[in-house]
């Protein structure tokens, strides 16, 4: 009997500790599967084959709910009359190193607050991205037309099997300290990058190289006349990423001679005064307030940088920024307050530009929002939580009033498929879940549909209001803006026709960034404007190790 009593305990404390690891898992979607299907499409040579499984992909990604795609991206900037040569890509860079501005030698704008990081290694954010251009370069950059054009580096030969690249630098590139740079920078720029010791967020742009994270295929010529990459798969959009921050080269002596670099590795560019190589340097830096750059003579194209300086008030506060330029404090700025859009439209100031990308709204996979539910039950709630969303409203009121238009995939309208047409399109080898709206929804606000999701998901309603026997109550996360803020108003209403508690809490640029990051919401405002026009970029971002995987994917 004893022996039985044991047998009958062993057997029921393996089956509690099954149901833990069970319970453990709860309502996270099992992420395996789609890490293999990315590495796939990553090592893909049939481009048919790899559109295919990109759908599959984005099918994946859209059945879990997590991300609740709400409109497409365009962009908006202001700038004074006399303000000439400023231009801008579909990625949302810009590029100020060919301005002018009348007879003045300053050019005084603002493009958000206090950036989160100033290494272009590090930086993932649109602004960071934009000063990076502005303090750095890569082996390719965009002209003004949108055209990928030699940078630091003069050209290149690939060979036949499109697995290797050889990259022939521009001949006298200089740091801002006078001293030579060279193929070899990049090489250390981009295994650092790529390093787990590094752990940046776009280390994972790097994983088509072979020897990806830290033994990558990079190798400089002894002189540091050429750069050469093997690659594990012929790659689209390889001169894409040459032109992409995460892989300008960075100075090896100024980053190892900063104190606890080991451990923070962007603690070298985190004061005014480093070496830089692009068109300006940084010279003062009042955090919080304001940065000043100012014209580097040792960028190899110094002669045709027109403007000495440049000076960037750092606020997000929109209302501030558009009583500066009013005022005549600043020459261009690229936010203004949501009540003031529909008056400049017809203003010769007012600009609005195409971007490629989506705003959507991202579900923390581990939020206490879905604890006790199944996967099932989970995805169900996300889903239902988006058919609530009138999408249109917030274009019409407070998303920009700038023509965008709402979204109902992640992957944005007009971004290629890498097979030499459009992704977001139904065509004989694929058609969208709701074909007539080509994507995975239609646009109009679904309540009855909601509340059949939210019943599967195990909430009672009395009619058509949550039963008290079933709250839902949540955080939204979002950065202080006023465009941002009224759509996480706006969102808030449309969940409260149900009955679903939905609280804002709003923080400054830096803190939303790293709560996001760390997975400290349960819901956030996000979103995506594309690095390079392929949709493994806008994909990719979702893999367990990516350091954008912000819903915390597999983790």
């Amino acid at each position: 009997m004893k022996k039985l009593l044991a047998a009958l305990l062993a057997m029921m404390m393996l089956l509690a500790c099954v149901a833990t690891a069970m319970a453990d898992e709860g309502s996270e979607p099992d992420w395996t599967a789609y890490d293999t299907l990315i590495s796939e499409i990553k090592a893909e040579t049939d481009f048919t084959a790899r559109e295919a499984k990109m759908h599959e992909a984005e099918d994946i990604l859209m059945s879990t709910g997590c991300i609740v795609p709400i409109y497409y991206y365009n962009d908006l900037y202001m700038q004074k009359p006399d303000v000439d040569g400023i231009y801008a890509n579909l990625f949302g860079f810009k590029f100020f190193q060919y301005a002018t501005n009348g007879d003045s030698d300053t050019l005084r704008l603002n493009l958000a607050s206090e950036p989160d990081h100033l290494d272009p290694a590090l930086n993932s954010s649109v602004d960071g991205a934009c000063l990076a251009i502005t303090s750095f370069g890569g082996l390719y950059t965009y002209d003004a037309e949108g055209n990928l054009t030699p940078d630091f580096a003069t050209g290149y030969e690939m060979s036949e099997d499109g697995l290797t690249y050889t990259f022939t630098m521009r001949e006298g590139l200089k740091w801002s300290d006078g001293s030579d740079l060279t193929a070899k920078d990049f090489e250390y720029s981009w295994k650092r990058a790529a390093g787990t010791q590094t752990a940046a967020d776009y280390s994972y742009m790097f994983n088509g190289i072979k020897g990806y994270p830290d033994d990558l295929a990079v190798t400089a010529s002894e002189d540091g006349a050429t750069l050469t990459v093997e690659l594990e798969a012929p790659c689209a959009y390889m001169l894409d990423l040459m032109a992409f921050p995460a892989f300008y080269a960075v100075p090896q002596q100024a980053v190892e001679a900063a104190e606890g670099w080991e451990e923070n590795p962007g603690a070298w560019a985190l004061e005014a005064g480093f070496v830089t190589s692009g068109p300006y340097t940084l010279t003062a830096w009042t955090h919080n307030e304001s940065m000043t750059y100012t014209k580097n003579p040792n960028y190899w194209d110094a002669e045709n940088v027109k403007l000495e300086t440049l000076e960037f008030m750092l606020s997000a506060d929109d209302t501030a920024i558009y009583a500066a330029y009013q005022a005549g404090d600043l020459d261009f700025i690229d936010s203004v307050p949501t009540d003031e859009i529909q008056n400049l439209k017809d203003s010769e100031e007012f600009h609005i530009i195409d971007n490629l990308g989506t705003y959507y709204v991202s579900f923390n996979v581990k939020s206490d929002l879905f604890a006790g539910k199944t996967v099932e039950q989970a995805n169900a709630m996300r889903l239902a939580f988006s058919k609530l969303i009138d999408r249109d409203y917030i274009i019409e009121t407070v998303g920009g009033q700038c023509e965008q238009k709402p979204a109902n995939a992640f992957i944005p309208e007009g971004m290629a498929d890498g097979n030499g047409g459009v992704f977001k399109a139904n065509d004989d080898a694929y058609t969208y879940p709701d074909a007539e709206n080509v994507g995975y929804y239609g646009y109009d606000v679904d309540v009855e549909g909601a509340i059949e999701l939210l019943k599967e998901a195990g909430f009672e309603f009395d009619g058509e209001m949550l039963s008290a026997n079933t709250p839902i109550s949540f955080e939204y996360l979002t950065n202080e803006s006023s465009g941002h803020i009224a759509i996480a108003e706006c969102i808030q209403q449309d969940l409260a026709a149900v009955g679903i508690t939905m609280t804002i809490r709003t923080c400054d640029w830096n803190v939303f960034l790293n709560d996001r990051k760390a997975g400290n919401y349960d819901v956030a405002r996000n979103g995506w404007i594309a690095d390079f026009n392929d949709p493994i970029n806008m994909l990719e971002m979702w893999t367990t190790d990516s350091g954008n995987n912000d819903v915390q994917f597999g983790r």
